[in-house]
């Protein structure tokens, strides 16, 4: 069956400006899948930098590829056009990190929800588009009274982001890509918003790719995870293998990072290198071996490949140089649904 989603050994390369021959691999040889009769919901996560928000934007289309193809239903995005390009900006629907910035002020939330219902054509009467925003709101756990015609202004940021959400549901995407929906609300409010993903993904079908760096939020929330590293996949696999069992030693650094709610875990048990100095796009080896504290020989002379170190489990690193080497194409094999 045709996946509903497919990047093809993707890569983004920008360049640093007009005068300047220096460029940054933002993503590096990207491939996954995600399948069209199996709704999942997958993280991508890691530092600032990683290339998250790269891929974001690259499946999105907001940007094109430096080399590879990203295909929906088949079909190069790049080049819908018409009818196909109109249901693609509908069926792929996002929420981004920051609620306070993606709505017009001058705007009520009952005009904000109105327009894509008028643009698609998804009701017949303003009773009907009525019950639809109603319907879209409560789904996000918002009573529709308390929130149509505020303006943005008068909402707090959980509710704005709920909006988002509530807004993207109104339109029965097939993606939603979150991009930090939680960063920038408070700690109490992350749980109704996750909650709402959750039920997207449950109840209506939706496949989401979660973008985040907080990976407390991804293992309550998604059943796969990616790990990037200055564009480049470290580790990927099913979420709770990965989390409580992590192989590359970058993904340790990521898991050592988190706060766990116990007194007898110190954090910073595994050393943490300073960056090493950019000094140009061309490497040679590994992208995090400057900063390795198991870095070998080999690990500067060539980017490992990636390694099955379980049945849904992969890191590239020569620690496992033992194990089956998976191409890149296979990597959605250790994505689990």
């Amino acid at each position: 069956m045709t996946p509903l989603l497919e990047f093809r050994n993707v890569t983004k390369i920008y360049s640093k400006g007009l005068l300047s021959r220096a460029t940054t691999v933002a993503l590096d040889d990207v491939s996954l899948r995600i399948e069209d009769d199996q709704p999942t919901i997958m993280t991508v996560a890691g530092e600032s930098g990683s290339g998250k928000t790269t891929l974001a934007m690259l499946l999105l289309g907001f940007i094109s590829p430096t080399h590879g193809q990203i295909l929906y239903k088949g079909k190069d995005i790049a080049k819908l056009q018409g009818e196909e390009r109109l249901a693609f900006r509908r069926e792929v629907q996002a929420v981004f990190q920051d609620p306070f910035a993606v709505f017009n002020p001058f705007y009520t939330v009952d005009h904000l929800l109105s327009v894509p219902i008028e643009k698609f054509k998804l009701a017949r009467s303003k009773r009907e588009a009525r019950d639809k925003m109603e319907e879209a709101l409560n789904a996000v756990g918002l009573r529709p009274e308390d929130v149509l015609g505020r303006f943005p202004h008068q909402l707090s940021g959980g509710q704005r982001q709920r909006i988002n959400v509530a807004r993207a549901l109104l339109l029965k995407p097939r993606l939603l890509v979150a991009d930090e929906p939680v960063s920038m609300v408070d700690a109490s409010l992350r749980a109704t918003i996750l909650e709402s993903l959750r039920r997207m993904n449950r109840e209506y079908g939706v496949s989401i790719i979660y973008i985040t760096h907080d990976l407390t939020t991804a293992y309550h929330v998604a059943n796969s995870i990616i790990v990037l590293y200055r564009g480049s996949v470290m580790e990927a696999g099913d979420i709770d293998r990965v989390i409580r069992d992590p192989q590359h030693p970058y993904t340790k650094l990521l898991i050592d990072s988190i706060p766990w709610p116990d007194v007898n875990r110190r954090w910073g048990q595994t050393e943490i290198k300073a960056r090493e100095q950019d000094h140009g796009s061309v490497e040679t080896g590994c992208k995090f071996a400057s900063r390795c504290p198991f870095v070998m020989e080999a690990c500067r002379k060539a980017p490992p490949p990636l390694y099955q170190v379980a049945a849904q489990q992969a890191a590239a690193c020569y620690l496992y140089e033992k194990q089956p080497v998976l191409a890149r194409e296979q990597l959605s094999q250790v994505l689990p649904v």
